[in-house]
């Protein structure tokens, strides 16, 4: 499933960047990570290795390592499928997201992609500062 009911999620500028809380849930768990950038300019989304390890998951024998690589530089990530991410009232449920750790110079949860803001037709106002 895959939601938006028109609420409206307030955005916190950071060095310049886009922050938002996020939920993520998986294994009948829940985080809230409340550091999280939204970057139109990342096709996919990816959360610290750190934060991951409260809802279960780690790479496993099974999962492929694999290379991203973006302004920040390059990351070894792997990919897991989560029950949900919801940012206010935009959810997507079975959810790919890659997880990686995350050294980019400065402390966050996590990156926000197009991969979500398609999925849920998310509406981004740099005027008010807001995503709905």
């Amino acid at each position: 499933m895959v939601g938006n009911t028109h609420g409206i999620v307030n955005l916190r500028l950071v060095h310049n960047l886009p922050f938002v809380s996020v939920e993520v849930s998986a294994n009948n768990r829940s985080v809230s990570l409340h550091n999280v950038i939204i970057d139109t300019g990342s096709a996919g989304s990816i959360f610290s290795a750190d934060k991951m390890l409260d809802l279960g998951l780690v790479c496993s024998g099974s999962d492929e390592l694999y290379i991203i690589s973006g302004v920040g530089g390059e990351e070894y990530v792997f990919s897991k499928t989560v029950a949900s991410v919801r940012i206010g009232h935009l959810v997507v449920n079975d959810f790919k997201i890659e997880v990686g750790a995350m050294d980019y110079g400065f402390e966050f949860d996590g990156i926000i992609g197009m991969s979500f803001l398609l999925a849920t037709k998310a509406k981004l106002d740099c005027e008010h500062l807001t995503l709905s």
